[in-house]
């Protein structure tokens, strides 16, 4: 069966009440959103757990008028990021924020200079690491991250140019961390 199909036939479920079709649901997508969220914060924990929570709250809610226009993972993975939107303006930060001297900071290499992309990425300000992981690594297109993120279209260029750059500068011209 067609894994869209699938949502649809769950979630029309999910709508109904039905909460074994709302657990599979669950198991199928929250490891993305989870992934997704994590590297967005910057780390896992109750933050990461916060956000998760409150996405299916409301996505739950807001099932029954989701038009399908996108995939349902798509659709869920927004609700996330838009939830990270509010947890990081609960503590004073944007996703789209700039670092002043534009330098990610707090990278160690792992012991024998092997690549730890994750760990480089968790470094970057807010803002780059947000655009780089929805562009790069979500598939989002600049329209739609400047809509998601409520910020020019300029600027999510200019933030995915600037990770890509922090990221090189990062791990050094070999994939390894300058000495």
């Amino acid at each position: 069966m067609d894994v869209s199909t699938d949502d649809r036939s769950l979630a029309r479920a999910v709508t109904a009440g039905d909460e074994a079709a709302f657990r599979a649901l669950y198991r199928r997508h929250t490891p993305a959103m989870y992934g997704l969220v994590t590297r967005l914060l910057g780390e896992a924990g109750a933050d990461a757990d916060d956000v998760i929570q409150e996405a299916w709250i409301r996505a739950v809610r807001a099932l029954p008028r989701f038009e399908w226009r996108s995939t349902l993972r798509t659709w869920l993975c927004g609700i996330a990021v838009n939830r990270v939107r509010e947890q990081v303006r609960r503590q004073g930060r944007r996703l789209d924020d700039q670092p002043l001297d534009g330098h990610a900071v707090g990278f160690t290499p792992r012991p024998g200079g092997h690549l730890d992309l994750e760990a480089a990425v968790a470094t970057l300000p807010d803002g780059y690491r947000t655009v780089l992981l929805l562009h790069d690594w979500e598939g989002y297109s600049h329209p739609e991250i400047a809509r998601r993120l409520d910020i020019a279209v300029g600027t999510s260029r200019s933030q995915l140019f600037h990770a890509r750059r922090a990221l090189r500068r990062l791990l050094g011209p070999d994939g390894e961390a300058p000495a």
